[in-house]
């Protein structure tokens, strides 16, 4: 290991798109860290985060390769810059870069490998049949090619050793936040709610996350027409790729169960705690998650939550919100109708100020930055910095 300089960690990830995953990569690597030093190496572009990156004084690689089309050259070019860049510890994120990215790292030589995996890994088939391939290949991997096996929730921990990864190699991180980011704007909630045509009073629940079948926005939208039976005012908000009038499924959903004009699409947004701030519920219908980013950047908000069961989901709302069963509309609405119930009853200040202080105890940015750097001091104590 390198005495007296920084530990020089090099994050391989498959692209910088907007997903949980890299706003945590960004998270991490943007903290301000005497003893480490970041560089991000993408398979594909800068996405979204590449230039925030290099705005934070992050050196980002972008290697330009296709997304599922990987080529001997590209596996080659990987390797090269790998060994130019001569990291100290190789920090991967999700099952294509933990594989492709690890074997890279062993075939140049380096053997401080930490895997990440941000997948519970439920219902993975359904979303992605080339990341359950590349997670169960993963698996008989796990034995030779990662040092560490850095899992974001207990959930997947546990998942992943059923599907054979190696348990002895198992940390579990759970995310962090950063809490000057993610906090309650009322200016912002009055523009948009103003903008939206929606008053004080009106009920909003939102959910934010991509159109991907992991997440279930059709039992989301179900529930919602269940709901108006009982809160006619209530509107929600969807943000996300994809969440807008171009997706004729989402389209024919909304229109199918009479909630079109009850509904504000706002695609892909960069004001999401901005967006999260107007809302008075967040609700996550995923039926597979690992840490669910945003169900406690919604708390940070200062927003309460209607979680399904899934992955830590529950853990991190704790007592300060609602849980109900994944891909059933009928208790989905019937926890959304009693969040509701108990925010008018409570008044809204109250809850946002509990639901805050929840995610400052438990899941500060300082506590997951600092389990990572103690993970890589100890990958690093154990034969130095040997490739």
């Amino acid at each position: 290991m390198k005495t007296n300089k920084k530990i020089r960690v090099v994050h391989l990830i498959s692209g910088l798109l907007q997903g949980g995953a890299e706003s945590v990569l960004f998270r991490l690597v943007t903290w301000p860290d005497p003893e480490v030093e970041h560089i991000v190496v993408s398979f594909a572009d800068g996405g979204i985060y590449g230039q925030s990156l290099m705005d934070a004084g992050v050196e980002v690689e972008m290697l330009g390769m296709t997304p599922g089309r990987l080529s001997p050259a590209d596996f080659w070019r990987l390797k090269k810059c790998l060994t130019r860049l001569d990291p100290d510890v190789i920090q991967t994120w999700m099952y294509h870069a933990d594989l492709i990215g690890g074997l890279a790292a062993r075939v140049a030589g380096f053997r401080h490998v930490a895997w990440g995996i941000r997948n519970s890994g439920a219902s993975l088939a359904k979303s992605s049949r080339s990341a359950y391939l590349f997670a169960r290949l993963s698996g008989f991997f796990s034995r030779w090619v990662p040092q560490r096996i850095v899992c974001c929730a207990e959930e997947a921990r546990h998942r992943h050793v059923q599907w054979g990864y190696d348990p002895r190699k198992m940390v579990v991180i759970q995310n962090g936040y950063d809490l000057s980011r993610w906090v309650r704007n009322e200016t912002a909630r009055r523009t948009l709610r103003n903008e939206w045509g929606l008053g004080e009073q009106i009920p909003l629940m939102g959910f934010v996350a991509r159109w991907n079948p992991l997440k279930d926005h059709a039992t989301l939208i179900k529930a919602f027409a269940q709901c108006l039976a009982k809160q006619p005012d209530l509107h929600c908000v969807l943000v996300g790729k994809d969440m807008d009038d171009g997706n004729p499924v989402l389209m024919g959903l909304l229109t199918e169960y009479g909630v079109r004009e009850k509904t504000i699409l706002l695609g892909m947004r960069n004001d999401v705690p901005s967006i999260m701030s107007a809302l008075d519920l967040h609700v996550l219908s995923s039926i597979a998650e690992g840490f669910p980013n945003v169900v406690a950047e919604a708390m940070a908000c200062g927003v309460p939550n209607v979680v399904t069961n899934v992955g830590d989901a529950a853990l991190i709302v704790g007592e300060d919100g609602w849980v109900a069963p994944a891909s059933d509309p009928e208790r989905l609405a019937e926890k959304i109708i009693q969040a509701l119930d108990y925010i008018e009853e409570t008044g809204k200040s109250t809850l946002a100020r509990q639901v805050r202080e929840r995610v400052m105890n438990a899941f500060s940015l300082e506590k997951m930055v600092a389990g990572y750097r103690q993970t890589w001091m100890d990958m690093l104590s154990e034969n130095g910095k040997t490739k």
